[in-house]
């Protein structure tokens, strides 16, 4: 076992035991630090709380007979034949035509939809497009608009060239469904894998719901995975990928810190991990720099409240409440992950970083602000990495 996952593992089992744990007792940490919390039961049982504890002792007794071989030799012949398979270049590019056509033919007509009918967000987002890109407003939501230039400029764009605002936010999610099949092919080395996650993120709910919508755009997950992404094909492009995704959503801030570990996990040489660190660390400074130095709402919105991370921590459930898949399995697949890494597979713990990273961000944003607040749309990163570690679990090399 790496030194990594020794800490990594562990830690990102905590933190995701700890949303399991709001799932069987949702007003456990809202009775404790929430503002109505007079009339909470902490130890009321929520109706997820059955399903998630039978699933969860099933599929963790389970794994461990498998990791124990305790199994039947059949039946673990059976589960490492699936692990272990693997379909061709042509078979891939057939399986995933196939997928992408049932996808956008599905998905097409949500273009047509009224998103001012949808998302009242809708009417901040039209406000602040009347005035880009030189414009100002009074209005602190407005103007927050127009501080992410890159995504306000892919709208525009989208509206004047396609005379749809939606046109481009979902190519990017066919995109962003593409680059998660990319990556986890690059991690695992299994085009087989890389199908896995891809059906595993195209059957979420909270994906699905947000893949066409404008005012919840996927630019920001695109390009952050993009950054991800290529670090192994072309290194100097990680940066401006970041920086492209920084300011579509700056939400994606401290994202840096899991890119430069995943790289640092990666099998690229110490010069180009070195090249890395000095690029992300002066965007970082830039950026930072030009937060506070320039005319952004950004430094005014800054407020400390150290007890509202347990309330980030006990809204993942509710918000993600409809991605049944991954509210069932998101613990096994984390302790899963940890014994990956015990057996040396590459990059299980940079997976587990990123589910770490993605699943605490929320609560730690609204630590810091209470401008913002945890979206169901905040999490579909973390969805991402989930699909990716569910596919780590096909990576198995055939015994030759």
């Amino acid at each position: 076992m790496s030194k990594t996952t020794i800490i990594i593992g562990p830690v990102t089992i905590f933190f995701t035991s700890l949303t399991v744990l709001t799932m069987i007792f949702p007003a456990l940490f809202s009775s404790t630090f929430g503002i109505y919390s007079e009339n909470l039961n902490p130890m009321e049982i929520g109706i997820y709380a059955i399903p998630v504890l039978l699933t969860n002792i099933v599929l963790l007794i389970f794994g461990f007979y498998y990791y124990k071989n305790k199994l039947s030799p059949s039946l673990i012949s059976g589960i490492n034949a699936v692990r272990s398979f693997e379909i061709t270049k042509k078979t891939s590019f057939i399986v995933l035509i196939v997928i992408f056509a049932i996808y956008i033919g599905l998905s097409t007509p949500e273009l047509f939809l009224d998103e001012s009918l949808q998302w009242g967000d809708y009417g901040v987002l039209t406000d602040a497009l009347k005035i880009w890109p030189f414009g100002e407003s009074e209005n602190v939501y407005v103007q927050e608009q127009n501080d992410r230039y890159v995504r306000m400029f892919l709208l525009d764009s989208s509206l004047n060239i396609f005379q749809n605002i939606k046109f481009l936010p979902f190519f990017a999610s066919i995109l962003l469904l593409f680059v998660t099949y990319l990556l986890t092919v690059q991690i695992t080395e299994k085009r087989f894998a890389g199908i896995i996650a891809l059906v595993v993120l195209i059957h979420s709910s909270t994906f699905l719901k947000f893949d066409t919508v404008a005012v919840y755009e996927n630019f920001w997950v695109l390009f952050y995975l993009m950054s991800i992404y290529i670090i192994q094909k072309k290194w100097i492009l990680s940066p401006i990928f970041y920086i492209l995704s920084f300011f579509t959503k700056a939400f994606v801030a401290p994202y840096f810190i899991m890119t430069l570990f995943f790289a640092g996990k990666s099998s690229i040489s110490k010069k180009v991990k070195l090249g890395l660190l000095v690029s992300y660390v002066a965007i970082v400074g830039i950026s930072i720099m030009i937060i506070f130095s320039g005319d952004t709402i950004y430094p005014s919105v800054i407020e400390i409240n150290s007890s509202k991370f347990f309330i980030g921590i006990a809204t993942f459930a509710p918000l993600l409440r409809y991605d049944i898949f991954l509210l069932m399995t998101i613990l096994p697949v984390v302790i899963g992950l940890t014994f990956l890494g015990r057996n040396s597979s590459t990059h299980s713990d940079s997976i587990l970083f990123l589910i770490l990273g993605t699943l605490l961000a929320g609560p730690i944003l609204i630590v810091f602000t209470n401008f913002y607040e945890i979206l169901p749309y905040r999490y579909i990163p973390l969805i991402v990495f989930f699909a990716i570690g569910v596919g780590m679990f096909f990576s198995k090399k055939p015994i030759s």
